[in-house]
């Protein structure tokens, strides 16, 4: 009998032992696990995921002083509706920006019946976010995990406070990641969804069957030419908008690195000629006279490769990582100029927000 035969007649009776000893422990609430699968009585929910999460979504009620046209005194007025997540137990709330862009007050209201003044601790226009803050003991706090990473097909709900019916939640799915067509600024990528967002339900969660937070609602797609819902709907994902908070916090205000130029995504024919992919490749349309990308030379119909020796993926990603940058610090822009490539180095500039109105999605 060879080394390898005996070890498994000896270690044989111990496996069959801890097995047994974990029947024994287990067994009942094993057996109780299997009961429930098999019970006709129980149905699919998210109620689980969903009293994780609801009572850490607040309705949020904006008001503004408005002039009464009787005694030509100024009072407070309810102008806005909208809602918001508690996402620390600080008391930092995230909404939307368009919810408490006008408000001269700020009113929270917790599901346990608790009101709250809020402050603007900072808002980010182009990213349509904004952090308020309260101060209240036992605030509950929305799961969240860094390392989700949502995928096309998961189930999500929303909850938000719809046309202020009181807490809602609506289903769906993830339906797209990456839409970056959405607003005028085209500086970030929504997750599309088809579970209703409807007026109220801007800065509410979306979030997971586990009850974490995915996304912070923010638009309904409307057809341009019929104000008709086609069930689809738009959220900031998680991972921006706790980076967006965080500059928030620390700063006041979200800095951003600049180049001072416009680009557009390389033509896939236009690609082809150079021997290119056009996934990974941008072309350059305009540069801002004076601007950090005009003073380093670089030059329209200029086709940008890398920045900092890595490829750019596509417009969204290049912007992205470039905004990353800090203002003042220096990096490297590769280039496609008449077929021949060349580095240039540039100094980085300062974003400055600018003013959009969006017109291809409802705000809510």
């Amino acid at each position: 009998m060879n080394f390898k035969t005996q070890l498994f007649y000896f270690l044989k009776p111990i496996f069959w032992g801890i097995i047994i000893a974990l029947v024994v422990l287990y067994g009942a609430n094993f057996v109780n696990v299997v009961g429930k699968f098999f019970d006709n009585n129980q149905v699919a929910s998210y109620s689980d995921a969903v009293k994780k999460a609801s009572p850490a979504v607040v309705n949020i009620y904006s008001q503004q002083y408005i002039d009464s046209g009787i005694d030509n005194k100024q009072h407070l007025q309810p102008t806005g509706l909208g809602s918001g997540i508690i996402v620390d137990n600080k008391g930092y709330i995230l909404t939307n920006f368009h919810v408490v862009s006008q408000a001269d007050q700020i009113l929270i209201a917790l599901q346990d019946g608790r009101l709250f003044s809020a402050k603007v601790v900072g808002s980010d226009l182009i990213t349509d976010l904004a952090v308020l803050q309260i101060e209240g003991n036992n605030l509950p706090v929305i799961p969240q995990n860094p390392s989700y990473i949502p995928q096309v097909g998961d189930i999500v709900l929303a909850i938000g406070n719809p046309y202020n019916l009181g807490q809602t939640i609506t289903q769906g799915i993830i339906s797209a990641t990456g839409r970056n067509g959405m607003s005028s600024s085209g500086r970030q990528d929504f997750l599309q969804t088809d579970a209703a967002i409807n007026e109220g339900n801007s800065g509410g969660a979306l979030i997971n069957s586990r009850g974490e937070l995915v996304g912070i609602n923010t638009s309904e797609f409307y057809t341009n030419s019929q104000n008709i819902s086609n069930g689809i709907s738009f959220a900031i994902p998680y991972q921006l908008s706790q980076r967006i908070m965080e500059s928030l916090i620390r700063d006041g205000r979200v800095i951003r690195g600049s180049l001072g130029l416009v680009a557009e995504n390389l033509d896939p024919l236009l690609a082809r000629l150079w021997g290119l992919k056009s996934q990974n490749s941008i072309i350059i349309k305009a540069v801002n006279e004076n601007g950090p990308a005009f003073n380093a030379g670089v030059e329209v119909n200029d086709i940008l490769l890398k920045i900092n020796g890595k490829s750019v993926e596509n417009l969204v990603t290049a912007m992205d990582s470039v905004a990353e940058l800090k203002p003042g610090s220096e990096t490297t822009l590769t280039l496609l100029r008449k077929g021949k490539e060349l580095q240039l180095p540039v100094i980085i500039g300062e974003l400055t927000t600018p003013q959009f109105k969006a017109e291809t999605s409802k705000q809510n």
